[in-house]
């Protein structure tokens, strides 16, 4: 990084002048926070008693055993509190809204779990909250809408734009502009205007830090490549956290959609028709026309249908530090179907991407080599999207292809 806020040419917090203030003095109480050594230590407490940290390294024994290369683990972010990864960073940022005074939060969501973690941060901590979601969003994850609204929160359909998970960021903002005084915007993801990023980094940390110390109690030694998948870029960032300083290939997986080619898809870093930009108050990689406006994306998986990408993994992409993939629909029911059936688990189809990346790797390596997946999220929230997807004919043949292609 070289300028605050900066990684190379990414990142940046380009803002209207009325949230200026609003931003450093997040900014300033976040410092605060991080050079305050009871702070981590009463997010760890919170973490550990609430959210039931740590989550299991998982060695999928059934799964090595069929592929017959690496050695596969699986790290259970399923099994954090409210079923995914977001927890860490909402609980984190919760603790920041107490010491900042405010009363109320705002978020954004796509696939429903952020929502679902914000609501339940708020119920445990007193404050008023309400929660933008596309309207699309909003019936392909019913479930998660139910229960954000059970919390206590007042989750408001988005009718705007394509009416995902970028047309929620954008209304959330406008909230926040109104209600600067009392309110703070619990970003999601590691993207959006400095200190964000960074912030939502710092908290999912825990998870990278976890996934090192336990593979080394478990193998001795590190791991040779990590998988997760990649929306905004929180899970990704959180596991790979742990793995900076190592000899570790980082592999983040994108939505591809209905494939590349398509225009159907969310990937910025894999796919040669991104190009870079500046949009929601950050520069990085963007899925955007020639005149700048921000195309339609698409994805079986709410929370990866985005336009925008982390900034901090836009330099990850510069510098070769990690590896972007890209898995399509069908290649993610596939995953998933064969993760149920062989394992016993049920990733969220936002996890299942890195599931499908990693299965057509691991048979090619060697059983010398231990890989980790990322298992962000539980799926039990994408029960309506799978059923129509295990209904479909269509789908049912290409997963049939795609396990004798496995060798199931």
């Amino acid at each position: 990084m070289h300028r605050r806020g900066y990684y190379t040419q990414f990142g940046g917090a380009y803002l209207p002048e009325i949230l200026v203030a609003t931003f450093e003095a997040l900014e300033a109480a976040f410092d605060q926070a991080k050079a305050d050594p009871d702070f981590w230590q009463t997010y760890l407490k919170v973490m550990t008693d609430y959210s039931g940290r740590p989550t299991p390294l998982t060695h999928a024994a059934n799964l090595t055993r069929h592929f017959g290369g690496a050695k596969i683990y699986i790290k259970r972010e399923d099994l954090n509190h409210t079923g995914a990864h977001k927890a860490n960073n909402v609980m984190g940022q919760g603790l920041l809204v107490q010491r900042m005074g405010k009363t109320r939060v705002i978020a954004e969501t796509g696939a429903g779990q952020h929502g679902v973690a914000t609501a339940t941060m708020a119920a445990r901590m007193g404050f008023e909250c309400t929660i933008y979601m596309g309207e699309v969003d909003v019936e392909r994850q019913r479930p998660n809408v139910f229960w954000m609204e059970r919390l206590g929160a007042t989750v408001v359909p988005v009718r705007d734009g394509t009416r995902t998970l970028k047309d929620a960021i954008n209304e959330a903002f406008r909230d926040w502009v109104g209600n600067m005084d009392t309110t703070h915007y619990v970003l999601g993801t590691a993207c959006g205007p400095h200190p964000f990023p960074e912030m939502v980094t710092y908290f999912q940390s825990i998870i990278g830090q976890e996934a090192r110390r336990q593979i080394l109690a478990q193998e001795g030694r590190l791991p040779s490549r990590v998988y997760a998948c990649v929306g905004g870029g929180s899970n990704a960032m959180g596991l790979f956290s742990g793995f900076l300083d190592d000899p570790v290939e980082l592999v983040g997986v994108e939505a591809g959609g209905k494939g590349l080619k398509s225009g159907r898809h969310a990937s910025r870093l894999k796919a040669s028709d991104a190009s870079i930009g500046v949009a929601q108050g950050y520069k990085t990689y963007f899925l955007q026309n020639d005149d700048g406006q921000m195309r339609e994306t698409h994805s079986i998986a709410a929370g990866l249908d985005y336009i925008g990408v982390s900034p901090i993994l836009a330099h990850f992409k510069e510098n070769g530090r990690a590896r972007f993939e890209a898995a399509t629909d069908e290649e993610v029911i596939a995953a998933m179907s064969l993760t149920m059936t062989r394992e016993g688990l049920i990733p969220a189809l936002e996890s299942a991407h890195a599931f499908a990346q990693a299965f057509k790797e691991a048979p090619a390596m060697s059983p010398e080599d231990i890989l980790i997946i990322n298992q962000s999220g539980r799926g039990d929230k994408d029960i309506f999207t799978v059923a129509d997807a295990f209904g479909d004919p269509a789908w049912q043949a290409f997963i049939r292809k795609k396990a004798a292609q496995y060798g199931a």
